[in-house]
């Protein structure tokens, strides 16, 4: 298909979520932040597939099948772990004090050090994911659509935030809870259909297909070499952590699930989005061995992200193109732009503190909050420009390793305040919370030295963690209770 096709179905799709924007959009006002509380849980539970997979999980897990095999399924059922976990101790805690942002949590048990510290991190863990996760499909985009305009990178990356700002400039959440719906529905058919294409064309049956893919050692799940980073334990208890961090104290994910007006309903929905998810990962993973079976019949010699867009728009019906191309911009959407619209509900209520401000009326706040939401599109283009710079073959991994510097004290935080009746001295938290990811770089770099064959991976999150925690309990007395709000008591548990 030509790029000029290929376009053309581009600027149609983006039609069609500026119209469900539109739709959604009007009468937003506050729902802007939480949907006014009337997001359907069933729509919330599809529409996070989307946000939780992402143009990385479309691209860059089949991928890594030819390095990995089928091993990030040991992770996956670590997320499933983890989303018990939100289901059951985060979302009471959360509807029980009617939270807009899950950080006044921290303000309330443990003081304004540890709020402002646990919203920081989530501006700069979002930021930063998101930024990787949308880099890596305007990179795609720019190789097969728009290098054939003579169109420059930061045009095409331009012209994309745009696109997004667009449809989420006032809607909001509201917007975004059907957005996503629409754009994860795009995104599975993309994949259901690419993988009954290549399994026709290779003419196998499923049975046959996976006999080749173990053959082949393409499909190997477990690991059991202890000082592997793969480790299946390690990777059981990283993938848990970071389903807590990544989605349970994370604004964006936590906003969409209490836009559901009830705990029960959005419990309903954490625990259908986590089986949902692993029936999804297992297909992208089946798509990844499909893809290297494929790759020697037509000569494709691509591996890592760069293997599905190779063997797709080089080797596919025009039909397939275009759905692939549909699919990959279904799932870059949902990752940018539930981001821009969390950091924005996320600065203007934790930094700017739009709750605490009597002093701007609701017209004044809808124009700072225009600023803010433009303030970070501008700089998703700086980062995307940076990482186009420091290219990577392989952006989840690239991901993984930042969640695990940023979100690691988020963890620490909660943890402590959940898990402790002791107080802090609030002036102190941001010390720690930062002191603990420096400490987890040090350790990075000099792991070989100090810990010989054993390999550091994913549960560096967890080790970041604990650091944060041991530094908390360092700097805190007992009786939680006593650190200064009288709201505390109750939210110990």
């Amino acid at each position: 298909m030509l790029p000029g096709q290929l376009l053309f179905f581009v600027f149609a799709y983006f039609g069609l979520l500026l119209g469900v924007a539109w739709v959604t959009s009007r009468n937003a006002n506050n729902g802007f932040f939480i949907g006014n509380h009337g997001s359907n849980w069933m729509l919330v539970s599809f529409g996070m597939v989307g946000t939780s997979l992402s143009g990385v999980t479309f691209i860059s897990v089949p991928g890594a099948v030819g390095i990995d095999g089928f091993g990030y399924m040991q992770v996956v059922l670590g997320y499933v772990l983890g989303y018990l976990v939100i289901a059951f101790v985060l979302l009471p805690l959360y509807y029980r004090h009617q939270l807009t942002s899950i950080y006044r949590y921290l303000d309330t048990r443990l003081g304004s050090g540890a709020y402002m510290t646990g919203a920081s991190f989530f501006i700069l863990s979002r930021t930063l994911g998101a930024t990787a996760r949308l880099y890596l499909v305007v990179r795609i985009l720019q190789d097969v659509i728009l290098d054939g305009f003579h169109v420059p990178f930061w045009l095409t990356a331009l012209v994309i935030l745009a696109m997004i700002l667009l449809y989420t400039y006032e809607g909001g959440v509201k917007t975004i809870v059907w957005t996503d719906t629409l754009q994860t529905t795009c995104m599975l058919l993309g994949l259901a259909i690419c993988v009954a294409y290549i399994l026709g064309s290779l003419n196998l049956s499923f049975g046959d297909s996976l006999r080749q893919m173990q053959e082949r050692d393409l499909s190997k799940v477990f690991s059991f070499d202890f000082n592997s980073k793969n480790y299946f334990v390690k990777q059981v208890l990283a993938g848990m952590f970071i389903a807590i961090a990544m989605t349970g104290m994370d604004q964006e994910m936590m906003q969409k699930t209490i836009s559901v007006k009830t705990l029960a309903d959005s419990r309903k929905n954490i625990i259908v989005l986590s089986m949902t998810i692993v029936a999804v990962i297992l297909l992208f993973l089946y798509l990844g061995g499909l893809l290297y079976l494929y790759s020697p019949v037509v000569g494709v010699t691509a591996t890592g992200d760069r293997i599905f867009p190779a063997i797709v728009l080089g080797h596919l019906p025009a039909m397939v193109q275009m759905i692939f191309v549909v699919a990959l911009i279904s799932a870059l959407f949902p990752s940018a732009d539930g981001a821009i619209t969390a950091l924005t509900s996320s600065f203007c209520i934790d930094i700017l503190k739009f709750k605490q401000r009597h002093d701007m009326g609701e017209v004044e706040q809808k124009r700072l909050r225009h600023r803010v939401h433009l303030c970070f599109a501008l700089l998703f283009l700086v980062l995307v420009m940076l990482f186009r710079w420091a290219d990577n073959p392989s952006m989840i991994g690239i991901i993984l390793k930042l969640a695990g510097y940023t979100y690691g004290p988020l963890l620490g935080l909660f943890a402590f305040g959940i898990l402790t009746r002791r107080a802090v001295k609030n002036s102190w938290v941001p010390y720690v919370a930062v002191l603990a990811p420096l400490i987890c770089y040090g350790l990075d770099v000099y792991q070989r030295m100090l810990f010989g064959a054993y390999e550091i991976g994913l549960e560096l999150l967890l080790i970041n963690g604990l650091l944060t925690f041991a530094g908390l309990w360092m700097i805190s007395r007992p009786d939680g209770a006593a650190v200064g709000n009288s709201h505390a008591a109750a939210l110990l548990p």
